[in-house]
């Protein structure tokens, strides 16, 4: 992870106090680090005395988040022309308009400022990207101390939620990673309780993500020398065992567990003509570029996207990307 510098940090301070107020936003099918990103930005805001709303486009399926729902709205406060040229949009772990979802309202051409790590950002202006970084509220923490100072218990709460989310509770860092656990450890000098977050993380499943885990362990399906496990969650599925609390975490570590598996990729499908796709790897295969075939994104061994089209057809057509890489 690197280090945000000063002059970074000054070009964010220049954008806050060229604006009277904010939209705080992420992308759709928010996670922890997304939500914890975006709260943490709003107690920069706050400290700093300057308004802001929170929007999400959602849907908040994800058991941890779901208390946090209420805290964000997909319709921004209407604003007069004038308001909107002193408005600044700040997204948050992406960097990609399209990614934001449905919005019931124009953001676009406000002045915009992006903090995100993921590896298929592509801005260049007005933005704080760090690929290197495992989690955006690490980023969110590096400003607010630089900015604002020491967090408070509840900040430090949040962010180290954050952090923890994207890293599996820190399992996917490796040895370069000694600059993230000092920023951890700053977090739990300052209150944050890593044994109740980690229990908030992963507990409060319901049952019918357990009967619904072995479905998708039981269509599980292995490809190129077992290399590829693909498995899936039909629309029947979803009407049948609901849409909340899902746990493709769980999936992805099970099945990434499994002898010879470099690669695993998980589709649902959303809508008669649209799948939500999630990609999970090994070291060596780099899931990013391939979800990027698909119009989607993020990090070398975790990425994900929406895609047009059905379960039946998409599978071939992933599987052909992954034989470039795998055979």
């Amino acid at each position: 992870m690197q280090i945000i510098n000063d002059a970074q940090a000054a070009d964010f301070l220049h954008f806050l106090s060229a604006h009277d107020f904010f939209y705080v936003i992420g992308h759709k099918e928010p996670d922890g680090d997304c939500i914890c990103s975006c709260l943490g930005m709003a107690a920069l805001l706050d400290a700093k005395k300057l308004p802001y709303q929170l929007l999400s486009a959602g849907p908040f399926k994800r058991t941890e988040i779901r208390d946090r729902a209420d805290l964000f709205t997909n319709v921004p406060t209407f604003l007069s022309e004038p308001e909107r040229k002193k408005t600044g949009l700040i997204i948050l772990d992406c960097s990609e308009m399209s990614r934001l979802g449905e919005i019931d309202g124009d953001l676009n051409g406000l002045d915009t400022f992006i903090i995100d790590h993921h590896k298929t950002a592509s801005v260049t202006e007005n933005c704080i990207i760090d690929s290197s970084s495992p989690a955006t509220a690490a980023l969110i923490q590096q400003l607010y101390e630089k900015l604002i100072g020491k967090p408070t218990k509840e900040v430090a709460d949040l962010l180290f939620f954050g952090l923890s989310t994207d890293t599996g509770f820190f399992r996917f860092l490796k040895e370069d990673s000694a600059e993230v656990f000092r920023a951890a450890a700053r977090l739990v000098e300052a209150g944050a309780n890593p044994r109740q977050l980690y229990d908030k993380i992963t507990g409060g499943k319901a049952y019918s993500t357990r009967k619904l885990l072995g479905i998708m362990l039981n269509r599980a399906e292995r490809y190129f020398n077992n290399k590829l496990v693909v498995t899936y969650e039909t629309m029947e599925d979803t009407r049948k065992y609901g849409q909340e609390g899902r746990d493709s975490d769980a999936l992805y570590s099970l099945l990434l567990a499994c002898e010879g598996v470099e690669a695993v990729v998980f589709l649902r499908q959303e809508t008669e003509h649209n799948c939500t796709a999630g990609y999970r790897s090994r070291d060596a295969v780099d899931v990013s570029a391939i979800a990027a075939k698909f119009g989607g994104g993020g990090h070398k061994n975790a990425a994900g996207g929406s895609i047009e089209g059905k379960i039946e057809t998409l599978i071939p057509a992933i599987c052909k990307e992954f034989a470039k890489v795998l055979n």
